[in-house]
Order: structure tokens, then sequence, then C-alpha cells
């Protein structure tokens, strides 16, 4: 809280000041409340996930008015009714959800409601999830103490179902609560003033399929009366109908479990990380409960596969138990290790065949344990694949030492053809005697070392393809760093020339104007010069006189004696 009162950290104005501010609001009559309020706008804060909130209430942040909303004015006091300088102007509207500031209310308080979504968000589910897994444990705890220590129709059994009922319930309403808080979220992001835009076909589909799959319980009203009535029409009948009805509505339970990855997903380091939310915004990545998963099998793929694993056997053999418990083989019921060996072998696809189930129940779940199983299967394939993999760098060492190696072998192929090939024509040309025996020895080796070199050579050829391609793609990378590194040097070359042809214009024009000057200048003066050689030679002709007829072009001539 600032000193004046306000709720945003800002500074406060004395009282002089403000009866200044409404001073020249009475002289000048066009400014409104909106730009006073807006030149004196609180300061904004943007907190992250580790500061503390400040307390604040829902309810006030949604009903207050534009005025409390945008804070007082520094200074004021506070009082229960709107001051005479804070009534707003005729020029405004009379609504405060209409005016233009509230429309676009300060970032700080929209982060910071944004981040209380999140966390209220996040609380929720968490609740849900401690109350699903109560009501499974609940459940579990009333099948085995009813079929040991006392019958379904004993109060304590009602007592277990009436708490299942009662921690469902409980579970409905922190569901509903927190999808309400995820259409608050879309709204809040979007800008939209009404809550029903976001509530789409699918969303609504998706949310209804929840609760449906959520309230399936075992249900304490009716069945006591239920069974009664069934005792007395026909009593050998009570197990059986006991037995599906209670199988029908207790193992459906297990379905609350999918809340474990759901919080799995809020709680994680991806999904709460402002950094990675906001680079998956730019690459258009949704952070879902899916990108978790898949990255929780990149990073730690045998320790999840053994935790979903060793979870679906301890589950599928306490169904598949409870399931043949009211049949009259034995096997299966009468020892929970029997089902749990059952599960595992079905579930890596043996099946021995020492014990099977005799219920469409058991059938069902050694089905659906089969399935899982294959595909657990595959993941563990593909995981054990991937370790076994080599690096880049291994693979880089191993294709060097094989390229050496085959590279001796066919240095040493080479020699034995050339050897083979240099006995023949020793023991066929060079020797007197030919020893046909041996010539068809040396042949035959002749053509083992030829064949063993083809061998080779394609052995260096397939090595060859194999390691092409992380060679091909250092040497794409390299030669895409060379081509980047060569157009930014063009490029700086050619803005370099635009930049000299752009000072080169100016220049051209200046010399040329210069020399336009010059020649202008050099013409004035030859036309002066002319002009002046012009007027002298006509003033020597006025001044010579005109000489007898004797004399022409400057030449004396003689006359002769009388």
């Amino acid at each position: 809280m600032s000193p004046c009162g306000s709720p945003f950290r800002s500074t406060c104005r004395s009282h002089l000041d403000i009866k200044d501010v409404e001073e020249r609001r009475r002289k000048s009559g066009n400014v409104s409340l909106e730009m006073h309020d807006r030149q004196g706008l609180p300061e904004i804060i943007i907190t992250s996930k580790d500061d503390d909130l400040q307390p604040f209430s829902e309810t006030s942040l949604y009903h207050q008015n534009p005025s409390e909303a945008r804070g007082l004015l520094p200074g004021a006091e506070q009082s229960p009714g709107p001051s005479p300088s804070q009534q707003p102007s005729p020029n405004h509207k009379a609504d405060g959800k209409d005016d233009t500031y509230w429309k676009t209310h300060n970032i700080g308080w929209r982060l910071v409601h944004r981040r209380a979504l999140f966390l209220r968000r996040q609380r929720l589910n968490d609740c849900a999830l401690a109350v699903g897994i109560f009501g499974v444990v609940m459940m579990v705890m009333e099948t085995e103490l009813s079929w040991s220590v006392y019958s379904k129709s004993s109060i304590y059994s009602l007592a277990f179902k009436s708490i299942i009922s009662f921690s469902t319930l409980v579970l409905l309403g922190l569901i509903i609560a927190y999808h309400c808080c995820e259409v608050q979220l879309y709204v809040h992001d979007i800008g939209a003033e009404d809550w029903r835009i976001a509530m789409t076909t699918e969303r609504v589909a998706l949310i209804a399929l929840e609760l449906a799959a959520v309230a399936i319980h075992p249900y304490p009203v009716g069945l006591l009366s239920y069974f009664k009535q069934t005792f007395q029409h026909n009593p050998a009948r009570l197990s059986l109908s006991e037995t599906e009805l209670e199988i029908v509505l207790a193992l459906p339970m297990f379905l609350r479990l999918y809340l474990l990855g759901r919080a799995m997903m809020l709680h994680s380091r991806l999904f709460t990380d402002t950094a990675s939310r906001s680079i998956g915004a730019l690459n258009k990545i949704h952070f879902n409960t899916r990108f978790v998963g898949k990255t929780l099998m990149t990073t730690y793929p045998g320790t999840v596969l053994m935790i979903f694993s060793v979870s679906l056997w301890i589950v599928a053999a306490w169904g598949l138990h409870v399931c043949e418990r009211h049949h009259n083989y034995r096997d299966l019921s009468s020892n929970y290790m029997e089902a749990l060996w059952m599960v595992s072998v079905t579930f890596l696809s043996i099946g021995y065949g020492d014990v099977v189930p005799h219920t469409y129940c058991g059938r069902s779940i050694c089905l659906l344990t089969g399935i899982m199983g294959a595909g657990c299967t595959v993941l563990v394939v593909a995981v054990v694949a991937r370790k076994l993999e080599l690096t880049r760098a291994e693979k880089h060492v191993h294709n060097f030492m094989m390229d050496s190696h085959i590279s001796k072998r066919i240095k040493i192929c080479a020699a034995n053809v050339l050897r083979e090939t240099w006995l023949i024509y020793k023991h066929t040309k060079l020797s007197r005697e030919r020893d046909h025996t041996r010539v068809r020895m040396h042949q035959r080796k002749l053509l083992l070392a030829i064949h063993q070199l083809r061998r080779v050579k394609m052995e260096k050829r397939i090595l060859a393809d194999q390691g092409n391609s992380l060679v091909d793609f250092c040497k794409v990378q390299s030669c895409r760093g060379e081509l980047d590194s060569h157009i930014h040097i063009l490029e700086k070359h050619v803005e370099e020339l635009r930049d000299g042809f752009r000072s080169l214009m100016p220049l051209l024009s200046s010399t040329l104007s210069t020399q336009n000057s010059s020649i202008r200048h050099l013409l004035r003066e030859m036309e002066v010069k002319t002009e002046i050689a012009s007027a002298q030679d006509a003033d020597i002709n006025r001044s010579i006189p005109s000489s007898p007829p004797q004399f022409r072009e400057g030449q004396l001539m003689l006359l002769p004696p009388e």
C-alpha cells in the first residue's frame, strides 16, 4: 500500500496539487477525467512466481467500479462515496465496463490475476487427485473386508460405501471447479467478456465424459434391498449377482488415476517455466499431457516403462483376483500371487496355460493386459535399440578404424595377387621344366586372391555408404556455413558499392557542373579576345593612309628614271 492509501505503488501528491488540478480543469473545461487519470497512472509491477501474492478478494476484482479499479487519486483520502473531483465528465458513458481504460486494464493486474488462476487450477487438481486416490483406497478396503471379515449386508459395508459416495461427490465438485478455472483462464487469455464463448461442443463433451467416468462407484443406496429381494427369490444367485455388480461398479474407479497424469503436467518444469512456455508458443507447441509424457519418455524411458508396467500388473492382478473369487475353481481366487503370475505371463505374451480365467470379467482383464503388454514390449524394444545405438562420435571412430583395417586388407590382397602372378610367370616362363601341378596350385591361389580383393573392396564401398550420412551431414553443415559467410561478404561488398554509387552521383554532377562553367568561361574569354583582336585590326586599318597604286601589299615599287 502506498502512503496515500492506494493499492498501487505510486507517488502521492498534496492537497495543493489537487486544488491546482481542479482549477486548471475549471479553466479549460475540456479536460476529462480519463485524461487526468492517465496522467496519474500508477506504476505497473510485474511479479514472478517466486514472489508472494498480495491477498486480494476475487469478488472485489470483478465487482469493483472503474474508479476503484484504477486506484484513488494520489493524495486523496478514502471515502465511502465518490468525491466531486472523481465524478465522470458528461462525455463518459454511464457504464464503467464500457470505458476504454476498463477494457484495456493495466498489464500488471492481468498478469497477477492470470498467475492466481494458474495456482488455483493447480491446487484444485491436487485436491481432486488426493480425493480420487482416497476413494480408490476405500473401495479396495471395502472389497477385501466384505470378502473376508463381514458380508455385503453389514452396516460396515454400507458405511464404507457411503464414504466412497461422499468422496465421489467432492471429487465431482472439484472437477467442475477445475474446468470453471480453465474456462476463466481461456476467457482471460482471449479477452472475451462472456464465458459462454469458451463452452464449445468438444469441451462440453469432454467434461461430460470425465464426470461420467468419475461418477462410477459402488452406490450404497438401494443395494441392501436389492440383495434382500434377490436372496428371497433366488438364494443361490446371491453371490453371483453381488460379484457382478461389485466388479462392474468398483473396477472403473481405477479410471480416476488419469488425474495423476494431469498433476504431472501441471507440476512439470516445462509447464510452469515462463521461458519454455514462451518458446513453445513461438514454435506453436501446445504444452499438454501428451507433450509432457513424450518428454518424460525421452528423458527417463526405462523408469517410466517400469513404473507403468508394475502399476498395470498390480491393478490387473487385483481385478482378476476379485473377478475369479466366486468361481468354483480356486486357482486364481485363493492366492493373489497366482493372479499376478497369470497377468505377468499374459503381459509378456507367453501364455503357458497352467492358469486360465473362467469368468468373462477375468477374460476381459487378460485381454486388455495382453494388448497393453504388446504395446509396452514394442516400447521396450525401441528404448533398448536407442540405448544400444552408437553416438555420432562413436560412429566416426568406428568408421575410421574399420576404414584403416579394410585398407590394410586391400594392400594384403593386392600383394597376394602380385605374388601369385609372379610365381605363375616364374614356373611357366623362367623354369626349364614346367611343373603343371605347381602352376595349377598358384593359379587357384591367384583366383582366390582376386576374389578376396573384390570382396574387400565391396566392404569398403559399403562402409563408405554407411558413413556417408554423417559425413554428408557434416559437409553440408560446413558448406552451408561457408556459403553463409560468402553471402554476407558479398552483401557487404554490394552495400559498399551501393554507397559508393550514391556518393558518386553528386560528385559527378558537381564535376560536370564545374567543367561546364570552366568551358563557358573559356569560351567567353576566347570571344572577348577575338572581339579585342578584331577591334585592334580595325583601328590599325583606320590609322594607315591610302598608298599610290605602285605600292601594293606593303611592297615598294621603284619608278624608272626620267
